[in-house]
């Protein structure tokens, strides 16, 4: 009750930046292993309170992996090497490849961006917030183009760690592979880009829980813990949330883009379940595996934030329109953004599963934050991107139907 009074009395944006620090400090506390608190904290200074990733200019970020040379070349994981001819196949031309004749209207209500009821307009008139028809069609745009710029973001994340990964990996097949996954990273980041600057004509800044997880990673000088923050978390967080997109958009272009890294994305994140599962059951010290283990829940909270869109209430509702508070709400019962983190973490859940990071230690912790339902779901190494659209395309004719 004295924190709500003082909070109260407070002026919009000083109470707004107050929660966010707050906000941020919840998700830190949490932190029970030192060497995760070590990991994470700096990066979390320099993205949650200095903002790094919207100061307007490059961010320079200091790499300590060491590069692993074998000079023998051997073939040593066959499974590796069967990702990489199947990536070599299935390379494609961004701009060739693409119809990027079609013209996008993000306010048509015929080709929706997201589809209508994505967001629940009644929490809004709840808080005292009424938007009339434009308005509507504009913040689903706005949501809509803060998804995509959040999804490029994690891509140029992905491709310099994809360059790190390929130097670092102890497998020579899967250095072998990560040169396509290079490749494929690069393409999206071409992609995602176009379609925000030509068709949406919008980009938003990184989200700041995003950046401490890149800034976490592109530092950190374990192979291992680059494959489990980018090709398990992001990559793997990634890929439900481009299934959820493409399964409910309707823009034809868009849908198109998204098929297609979608299947590049598969092979990504099987890529790092093939690399960690024997390494965290076998080669990790138990105080290794539980520190890994405890850093996974917590990369895992911070991306279940990074989904708040506070970017998008900045723009619309900062200075006393709406309280952060109130956004959260907003969000949190939207009914697109919960699909959206259903589809994500029950592609995160099993390969944490997979891999040998979902112990009866941890398992309370993702049991009381909502995440323990998607441990039945398949992992990564037990699907393929072209089953992947084919169940999201049965799925879509279904709800038609």
């Amino acid at each position: 009750m004295i924190k709500e009074a003082v909070m109260g009395a407070l002026p919009p944006r000083v109470r707004e930046q107050i929660d966010a620090w707050m906000e941020a400090m919840s998700v830190f506390a949490e932190i029970r292993d030192p060497k995760v608190l070590a990991s994470l904290g700096p990066a979390g200074v320099r993205g949650l309170l200095l903002h790094r990733g919207k100061q307007g200019r490059p961010t320079e970020m200091r790499a300590r992996h060491s590069a692993h040379f074998d000079w023998t070349y051997p073939s040593d994981q066959p499974e590796m090497a069967d990702l990489y001819r199947r990536a070599k196949a299935g390379q494609w031309d961004g701009e060739k490849d693409l119809p990027w004749h079609i013209s996008v209207d993000p306010l048509s209500t015929e080709h929706r961006l997201l589809p209508e009821g994505f967001f629940d307009l009644a929490v809004l008139e709840e808080h005292g917030v009424h938007l009339d028809a434009k308005e509507q069609m504009q913040i689903t745009h706005s949501l809509a183009a803060w998804m995509l710029s959040q999804f490029l973001h994690g891509e140029q994340g992905a491709l310099f760690a994809a360059a790190q990964v390929t130097e670092a990996v102890q497998f020579f097949d899967g250095k072998l592979y990560g040169a396509t996954q290079v490749v494929d990273e690069g393409r999206h980041v071409e992609v995602f880009n176009r379609y925000l600057s030509d068709k949406l004509e919008r980009l938003y800044q990184v989200n700041d829980n995003l950046f401490v997880i890149i800034d976490s990673l592109m530092s950190d000088g374990r192979w291992d813990m680059k494959f489990l923050g980018m090709q398990i978390m992001v990559e793997g967080l990634a890929l439900g949330a481009f299934g959820t997109l493409y399964s409910q958009t309707r823009e034809p272009l868009l849908k198109e883009l998204l098929r297609r890294v979608i299947l590049d994305e598969a092979r990504h994140v099987h890529y790092g379940v093939v690399a960690l599962r024997e390494h965290v059951t076998k080669e990790l010290s138990e105080s290794e595996r539980r520190e890994r283990e405890d850093w996974a829940f917590e990369v895992a909270l911070l991306m279940r934030n990074r989904f708040m869109a506070y970017e998008v209430y900045d723009e619309w509702f900062a200075g006393g329109r709406l309280s952060r508070a109130q956004w959260r709400d907003v969000v949190e019962r939207a009914p697109g953004m919960t699909t959206f983190r259903q589809v994500m973490f029950s592609r995160l859940v099993p390969n944490l599963r997979e891999i040998g990071l979902l112990s009866p230690r941890i398992l309370p912790h993702y049991d009381r934050v909502g995440l323990l339902r998607y441990m039945g779901e398949k992992a990564a190494s037990e699907l393929t991107g072209e089953g992947m659209i084919a169940d999201l395309d049965r799925t879509a004719l279904a709800r038609a139907a």
